[in-house]
């Protein structure tokens, strides 16, 4: 099981959210919008994918990397905080 299964529903629904955002952005282009309208919808997109993507990292980190932490191969524990820090260096340089 993963981290975000208890809280799966929410994240299609926010993923679903953020898929028509993406739509109305195409639209917007298509339809010769005004720019600064066009990126403040894409900025709007942005922050909604940088908050799943921050809930997916704390959801993990509580389950996935804590399970890890307690059982008793310290070899796994390291690389799940490897494998976290390195989402975290992804996400900063988005």
């Amino acid at each position: 099981m993963h981290g975000y299964s208890m809280n799966k529903d929410d994240y299609l629904k926010r993923l679903r959210r953020i898929e028509g955002q993406v739509r109305g952005l195409q639209r917007m282009v298509d339809e010769d919008a005004y720019c600064i309208d066009i990126l403040t919808q894409v900025s709007a997109a942005t922050k909604a994918l940088q908050s799943v993507a921050v809930g997916l990292l704390d959801e993990h980190v509580r389950h996935c990397v804590t399970d890890a932490a307690r059982g008793d191969d310290q070899r796994r524990a390291d690389e799940m905080v490897t494998e976290a820090t390195r989402a975290i260096e992804r996400l900063v340089r988005s």
